[in-house]
Parts: C-alpha cells; structure tokens; sequence
C-alpha cells in the first residue's frame, strides 16, 4: 500500500495501519526513512515561513536577520540531524512509560509508533507552513497548529498503544 494511502487511512484508522506495520516484521530501515522523511517535510514547512522573515514582514528575537540561506541551513541542520535524535529519545521514553502501564511491546514499535504519528500529521504540518508563511501570526495559525497538535497526539497514542498490546 503506498504510504500516501496509509497517512490518509491513519487519521481515521491509526491502530489498523500500525497493526499492518507491525505485522510485517521488524524492519529499522522502514522506520528509520518515515522518520527521515517526517523531517525532511517539517524542514519543507518551514520555509514559507523563513521567507516572511527574510522579506521583513516578521521579525526574529534579536533584531537582526539573516540571510535567507543562512536561515534555510540552520533550519536544515535542526530538522535533518537534531530532531531525529530528539525523537528517537522521546521514543525511548515513550516505552519506558509505558513498560509500567502495562505495555507488552518492544523498542522497535515504540520507535515505529513515534516515526510513523510523526510522518502521519505532516499534512497539517504542511499546511501549519503555508498559514505562517502566507497569514503569519494569528489566530488562524494558531487554530492550524492546534490541528496539527491534536493529530500527532491522537494518532501517536493509538500507534503507541497497538504497539504495546500484548500480541
């Protein structure tokens, strides 16, 4: 199934889809690409973003600003080297949590279940991107945010909670 049907089918589906995952075995180099990907289109999300500041339309804490392609590679670096370790810690310390709560399930779902919510929500991600580079500040990027929030949540805890059923 391509994965653009599995993200639709996980916002309405969440455990169903990550069933399907687990199912098919453990598999670090599927997880590994759901969560470079998510990132990589979390680094795409910013852009719009940068642009605004960069044509002055926002301004960053400090008052001066950089040059749009400076500003594009520190975003690159946060997205592409830092957030992965950040998000393989949180999935570490997702199972941890759920160890005492009764979850039956290994590192590796734990990790898939993070990966795969992630790289799920990034549609509202994505829209959260073009609201803040089109709109900016405001309430409707607020309500987007909450959206997209709301969705990673949701859908983590269903895939998180698949994961730890004892199968």
């Amino acid at each position: 199934m391509p994965v653009t049907t599995d993200i639709v089918a996980s916002w309405r589906r969440p455990r169903t889809v990550m069933r399907r995952f687990l199912d098919q075995g453990q598999r670090e180099d599927r997880a590994l690409i759901f969560l470079m990907t998510a990132c990589f289109l979390l680094f795409i999300a910013q852009l719009p973003r940068l642009s605004r500041i960069v044509a002055g339309f926002e301004e960053l804490p400090g008052g001066e600003t950089p040059e749009f392609t400076a500003l594009v590679a520190y975003a690159f670096f946060g997205s592409m080297f830092v957030l992965p370790l950040v998000f393989y810690g949180l999935a570490g310390l997702s199972h941890l949590v759920a160890r005492p709560l009764g979850g039956q399930g290994s590192w590796f779902g734990a990790r898939l279940a993070l990966f795969w919510a992630l790289l799920a929500s990034t549609p509202a991600a994505l829209l959260y991107g073009l609201v803040r580079g089109f709109i900016g500040v405001g309430i409707q990027a607020a309500l987007v945010g909450f959206i997209w929030t709301i969705a990673f949540v949701v859908i983590w805890l269903f895939c998180l909670t698949e994961a730890e059923a004892a199968r």
